[in-house]
């Protein structure tokens, strides 16, 4: 039986995964790789320990499937997005450390750009807000102040773009490409005319030399070369952005179908289907896949921190030892107790974007203790997930169905079960928890044929629970409106001058 092995380059690690063509796993390798902080707010990742832990985890999965007696057909990429990778073509050596999406050493440039009335036609090419967030102006800090020779020796892209050279060859011929999916999260792409805009790029500064080109998120894109991949030798043929390729892997196909995934941010996506609406304040409209000559776009909430938070109790306050510790601690009391946990250590992103704003909890008493504050983060999961598909929804004028959710945090029962409370419709947990790694699998084995359409791929999807609403409609509304009153409280708190957090 052939397998399709999908990488999927996290902010803290990469995964491998091996799926046969029924969808089931049959293969998996994780491996973290070091955060770097420079400097308050800066966050930056060594590209190289990126690329050593891709090698490190497909060496342990070709191997694994070697010994269930399969092979491997194809390999898909899904990445973080919005990192900006800086590299030589010639020496094949990083320039610089990787500047992570959640990096802030930009929002003054951000600041400026938007005090000088660019930000209307940035939202109206990208449908982005301009933040700190996006990759165009990391890129352009990189070239002015990061020492990085712009010339025609300059390779950058995202971190699918990294790794799709490296699989290929690198100096020996790697190929330099993105998807649409990734593109359109750089502030550099336009997703109308689906092709990187020269306006923009000497807006920003970056020369268009450095740029990948773009290719379908699903079709072959080179060959990986066996001396640098587990003596493979076997097409890579998917490509998509980590959330893009999560709704995929969700198998929502169809326009209005929305899912969560609740990692280190939270990210909520809605199927737009092949038109989009004009910029919808607060939401983000980026491309989703193109297969063949068909691009479906999706609206996108970007949630900053909700696992984050948790790793902030564990590591931070100490109230946990072990981040599996959090759901039975927050299910241990029926309610916060009043304690309002508003997780903006990074600032807000959908639907405020505010990079001022600052976390906070409110509501504390005598009586709070380790299991409110618990509830109270996990709560503030559901709050946020309520914050972006209300936006959606007036955006849309269409009414959600259900939740389709998956990511580490979605394993606790209190979370689903308080989202499908607070947003008044079910909530499906899938069945596999990797759905980004599955959504880049599928996108890869339709190119090569291990399966014939969407939905075939995805005829697989079954849901592991389903959450009803259970709470009474006033009395979640009533503490959504406590939590609103919670966020206007963290929002433009911090000093404009002050360097931005670490993220």
């Amino acid at each position: 039986m052939a397998v399709v092995v999908a990488i999927d380059a996290g902010t803290t690690g990469v995964r491998s995964f091996a799926v046969d063509e029924r969808g089931v796993p049959r293969a998996w390798a994780y491996r973290e790789f070091p955060q770097h902080f420079p400097r308050p707010g800066w966050v930056e990742h060594d590209p190289n320990d990126i690329w050593d832990a891709t090698v490190a985890t497909l060496a342990e999965v070709v191997a694994q499937v070697e010994r269930l007696g399969e092979t491997v057909a194809a390999l898909g990429v899904t990445n973080q997005r919005e990192t900006a990778v800086v590299w030589s073509r010639r020496s094949g050596a990083p320039l610089h450390g990787a500047v992570v999406w959640q990096d802030r050493r930009t929002a003054a440039r951000c600041d400026g750009l938007r005090a000088a009335g660019h930000e209307p036609l940035i939202r109206a090419r990208t449908g982005l807000v301009l933040d700190p967030y996006f990759s165009a102006t990391k890129l352009a800090w990189l070239l002015e102040e990061g020492g990085v020779d712009g010339g025609p020796d300059l390779a950058f892209g995202t971190v699918d773009s990294w790794l799709l050279w490296q699989l290929t060859g690198g100096v020996d011929g790697g190929v330099h490409v993105t998807d649409p999916s990734n593109a359109s999260r750089t502030l550099l792409y336009d997703i109308d005319a689906l092709a990187w805009s020269e306006e923009l790029a000497d807006l920003f500064g970056v020369p268009m030399s450095c740029l990948p080109d773009v290719r379908p998120s699903s079709g072959r894109l080179g060959m990986t070369v066996p001396s640098r991949v587990a003596g493979l030798r076997v097409p890579v043929s998917g490509i998509a952005g980590d959330q893009q390729a999560a709704l995929f892997g969700q198998a929502c196909f169809a326009p209005g179908m929305a899912k969560n995934t609740y990692g280190t941010g939270s990210f909520v996506l809605m199927n737009l289907g092949p038109t989009h609406p004009e910029p919808v304040p607060g939401l983000l409209t980026s491309v989703g896949w193109t297969i063949g000559e068909a691009t479906t776009y999706v609206l996108e909430g970007s949630i900053f921190v909700t696992g984050a938070a948790i790793q902030w109790m564990r590591d931070g306050i100490g109230i946990i030892a072990d981040a599996s510790e959090t759901g039975p601690l927050a299910a241990s009391v029926p309610d916060s107790g009043g304690v309002l946990f508003v997780p903006a250590f990074t600032g807000l992103g959908s639907p405020y974007w505010d990079p001022y704003a600052r976390g906070t909890v409110l509501g504390l008493t005598r009586g709070s203790g380790r299991a409110q504050l618990a509830r109270a983060v996990v709560d503030s999961m559901a709050f946020e997930t309520r914050d972006v598909v209300d936006a959606m929804q007036a955006a849309c004028g269409t009414q959600l169905a259900e939740l389709r959710v998956d990511g580490g945090a979605s394993v606790m029962d209190v979370l689903c079960q308080f989202q499908a409370d607070l947003l008044g419709v079910a909530v499906r947990r899938s069945a596999v928890k990797e759905t980004t790694a599955l959504g880049a699998a599928y996108l890869a084995g339709l190119a090569e044929g291990v399966w014939p359409s969407p939905d075939e791929a995805a005829a697989s999807w079954a849901s592991e629970a389903t959450y009803e609403p259970a709470l009474a409609r006033d009395e979640a509304d009533r503490r959504y409106a406590t939590w609103q009153r919670a966020v206007e409280r963290a929002r433009d708190w911090a000093d404009h001058t002050e360097p931005p957090p670490t993220g």
